[in-house]
């Protein structure tokens, strides 16, 4: 008796559908556009598009170069990361220093513990153009965030760098219209339908390398506007507030001064991923201090051309 295809078990997993999807939005962004880029931050997400993108121009060599756009004010063990991640994959990593905006006199300098986030726009969109990149492969993911979830998968930027979402390209069907026209440039963002909890999965199921922050660990923090801020370099304590030695992990990464830990022992992945399932918070609203005092914080960037 044959097996009607309508009743064939289903033998995809939905990580290997999410897999395929992004390796397809990378190949088909690289075979449109002249110079496109890699952002990557050191943190899951962007993790996650490196290896998917080694996966999907494998045995080749990566046929775009990886760029940071540091602000000066990384934990240390992402940078740390950074650049061994680069240099296990090859590739060629292009490091664009907000320091360097501020000392042109592009940016105001906010001083030394000052925030920086909101000042990576003009770094990116300064070495979009001097480098001459159409188009930038970003980690975001719609799940993070209202604007995000406005995003198309390719998310064109007009002459200025700016983004309007009314302005964007259908994708019905998943067809995608990646030709950009002169003066523009597009963001591709292939893990848009990716969750929280799809990372981390995917990151347990490949076994990959993430900074050490993402796990339990003890370290010297300090209650600040409702977050747990690792004391440091960019975060010292206020003679109201009192130092804790906790056990600690980052749900995501940003700046020192900006990203909150969370109280947690799981120290694996397969303990993270139990972690993630019963959470009804997502990392960047309950850990980013750039976001969570605003709902319209991360639109408001985004117009301005911030990934």
């Amino acid at each position: 008796m044959t097996t009607s295809i309508l009743q064939a078990p289903d033998m995809t997993d939905h990580l290997d559908l999410l897999e395929s999807h992004a390796i397809f939005i990378l190949r088909e962004v690289v075979a449109e556009c002249e110079r496109p880029v890699l952002l990557f931050s050191g943190g899951k997400d962007s993790a996650v598009l490196l290896h998917l993108a080694v996966k999907a121009f494998a045995p080749q060599a990566l046929p775009f170069p990886v760029m940071h756009i540091d602000t000066g004010q990384n934990f240390p063990e992402v940078l740390e990361f950074r650049d061994q991640a680069v240099a296990r994959h090859g590739a060629r990593l292009v490091v664009a220093s907000v320091q360097d905006s501020i000392d042109q006199g592009k940016v105001a300098d906010p001083g030394p513990m000052g925030p920086r986030n909101r000042l990576q726009t003009v770094t990116l969109l300064d070495a979009i153009t001097e480098n001459g990149f159409d188009a930038a492969f970003g980690g975001a993911r719609r799940d993070e965030d209202k604007a995000r979830a406005k995003e198309r998968i390719l998310s064109f930027r007009d002459a200025f760098g700016q983004w309007d979402p009314r302005q964007q390209r259908p994708e019905l069907w998943q067809l995608y219209q990646g030709k950009v026209n002169a003066g523009e440039h597009l963001r591709a963002f292939p893990l848009s339908d990716w969750t929280e909890l799809d990372i981390w999965q995917y990151i347990e199921r490949e076994q990959m390398e993430l900074p050490q922050i993402y796990f339990a660990h003890e370290r010297d923090v300090i209650l600040r506007d409702g977050m747990y801020l690792a004391v440091g370099p960019f975060v010292e304590p206020r003679p109201s507030e009192t130092v804790e030695r906790l056990v600690v992990r980052f749900r995501t990464v940003g700046d020192a001064n900006l990203t909150g830990a969370v109280l947690s022992s799981a120290a694996t992945l397969s303990a993270i991923v139990d972690e993630i399932s019963l959470a009804n918070v997502s990392e960047r609203g309950a850990t980013r201090g750039d976001d969570k005092f605003s709902e319209t914080a991360m639109e408001d960037r985004k117009r301005e051309g911030y990934f």
